[in-house]
């Protein structure tokens, strides 16, 4: 037995036993008599004290070791005379009796501490290194707590694990497959699944009923803090089902997640839908944990509190936004200047400002066109009050909708309003369907070619399918796509109607999705489910921006895995049993 104990659980109800402990020797202080070393495993960290007095040998011996020394030691739990209330084990120590060397360490790159003084680059490329530190290892524990009381709550919703393959198909349509060729099928490829969609969909076929995976999905996309070619997902899927019972359901799970991770009660999670986020917000995931909603001093509707002032940057644009900075008033116009530049940056060609006054009156950049009662106007819309500064933009509805949002970020940033501690879910329903490609000339599904069309917008399918919505739903925690579904398509005439939208001919949709369709022959039930990201998830629960810091062993921006040098080139062997 290599251990009796690890190193975060004695305390003072073991004073006087004799344990062994095994671990790595954090740091070591040399007090001319006495020697302290701080030893540490996954569970916490223990002082061993050596006593020149008492043991010459052995306190020499403590000496000699290094940093990252792995070590066995004997010792007897003693009362510390100075104690760190701070640390688990900061009331005892122990009197070490014997020390075996189990492995020895050369000096590792960087130091193994919480503040540590290795850059990122480095840090990957020792990434075992890395997760000894407690800032890391933490997060990969609460990724762990995360997986299980996942597991918990959908085992006891009657839930259950398949896996799924992870050689598959190539199929159109989403991002970028990675594939695999195939050494027994010369000039043939396999594809990593960047989901398990339609295998969940024949589980529902098969009668799972109830299904979940944590399952490791692949897309080779471009990469940022938030997406990583190889991630996983908490995919579900359930028959006999409408879309009320996924979203009940699933709050429950996010609920559940909450109490149980990070001892949050969430209420209920309101809904919106996907007009009233763009409206309102310009994008499908809003951060709602501050308000500042879109105000529209013009669109396509309406354009009554900008018209007639012969200001053509309003006059010819398509849409003029407002947004309300609260207490902002005071803002210098070497501020308003510099907000002016961000927005330009974006691709907007100004801003206009306008701050109430103290005495309740506006002062705006474009006074000479606009008049007080006009202004007033503006004030009263955003609701704003004395202090307050109103930021417009205008332009093209998309663009005005996008750097709007952006803009809206930025000041909730500035403003201190998007804070890590707090969270705000929230679902976000009825999606566009498909939406077209100016550059393809063809429609291409918003979510993906199994989504159903709302039940009452079948019939636009053909006549008008910009205005058919999706019976589908985003959840939104702070800003952030956390999870995504829809209630599938099970009626074979009706995938097929959806398959010839999208611009497939029969022998493609044969060739891609025969075996889907096939299956449907056979009594499809009506079925839907949504995935939610558990990188995703554990970033926000762990107050972080990227979720590389959530996963084991990360792959760079670069898509790189620095530490074993990956992706690299195959020998000459290789390719030619592959064929290529």
């Amino acid at each position: 037995m290599y251990r009796s104990h690890t190193c975060g659980e004695l305390n003072m109800n073991h004073v006087g036993q004799t344990v062994q402990l095994a671990g790595w020797l954090q740091k070591s202080r040399d007090l001319g008599g006495l020697t302290f070393i701080d030893l540490r495993d996954r569970f916490g960290l223990t002082q061993l004290t050596f006593n020149m007095d008492t043991d010459e040998a052995l306190c020499k011996q403590a000496r000699s070791l290094g940093r990252e020394f792995v070590l066995q030691v004997t010792g007897v739990v003693k009362e510390r005379e100075s104690k760190n209330l701070k640390m688990p084990t900061g009331e005892i120590e122990i009197i070490v009796t014997q020390i075996h060397i189990l492995n020895e360490s050369i000096t590792p790159p960087f130091t193994i501490e919480d503040e540590t003084d290795g850059g990122e680059d480095l840090r990957m490329k020792y990434r075992y290194l890395d997760i000894r530190r407690n800032t890391v290892r933490e997060k990969l524990e609460l990724r762990h707590r995360v997986s299980t009381e996942t597991r918990n709550y959908l085992d006891k919703q009657r839930f259950m694990e398949v896996e799924t393959p992870v050689l598959i198909k190539s199929t159109p349509e989403g991002a970028r497959d990675f594939v695999v060729p195939s050494r027994l099928n010369p000039g043939q490829f396999y594809a990593l699944p960047q989901s398990p969609q339609t295998f969940k969909q024949l589980l529902m076929v098969a009668g799972c009923d109830r299904y979940f995976q944590l399952v490791k999905c692949f897309r080779d996309e471009d990469l940022r803090a938030d997406r990583q070619p190889e991630f996983t997902q908490i995919d579900c899927e359930m028959a006999f089902v409408e879309r009320e019972d996924i979203l009940n359901t699933f709050e429950g799970l996010v609920k559940h997640l909450f109490m149980q991770v990070k001892g949050v009660d969430i209420q209920e999670i309101p809904r919106m839908s996907y007009d009233d986020a763009m409206r309102y917000y310009g994008c499908d995931k809003p951060d709602t944990r501050f308000e500042m909603k879109f105000v529209e001093l013009k669109n396509h509707e309406s354009n009554d509190l900008v018209a007639g002032a012969d200001f053509k940057v309003f006059d010819d644009a398509e849409l003029v936004l407002a947004i309300n900075a609260s207490n902002c008033a005071v803002y210098t116009r070497k501020q308003l200047d510099e907000l002016t530049d961000w927005v330009k940056d974006k691709g907007m060609s100004g801003m206009i400002y306008a701050r109430v006054e103290a005495d309740g009156n506006v002062k705006s950049s474009v006074d000479k066109f606009y008049n007080q009662e006009r202004l007033q106007a503006w004030a009263l819309a955003s609701q704003a009050k004395p202090g307050d500064l109103l930021l417009v933009l205008s332009g093209k509805k998309d663009l005005t909708q996008k750097v709007m949002g952006d803009l809206r970020l930025e000041m909730g940033q500035r403003l201190g309003l998007r804070d890590k501690t707090k969270f705000s879910c929230l679902w976000v329903l009825d999606f566009p369907l498909v939406e077209w490609s100016e550059e393809d000339k063809r429609w291409y599904a918003m979510h993906h070619p199994f989504t159903s069309p709302r039940p009452e917008h079948i019939h636009m399918l053909e006549s008008n399918p910009g205005d058919v919505k999706a019976n589908a739903y985003d959840l939104v925690i702070n800003g952030w796509e956390v999870g995504g579904g829809s209630i599938r398509i099970h009626d074979r005439t009706l995938q097929g109607q959806m398959f010839n939208l999208l611009g497939f001919t029969a022998e493609e949709t044969q060739e891609k999705f025969g075996f889907l369709l096939d299956a449907f022959k056979y009594g499809a039930p009506p079925h839907g489910g949504i995935a939610f990201g558990l990188d995703r998830l554990c970033s926000l629960f762990g107050g972080a921006d990227s979720i590389r810091d959530f996963i084991a062993f990360p792959k760079n921006n670069s898509g790189r895995d620095v530490m074993i040098d990956a992706p690299g080139p195959i020998d000459e062997k290789q390719r030619k049993e592959l064929g290529l």
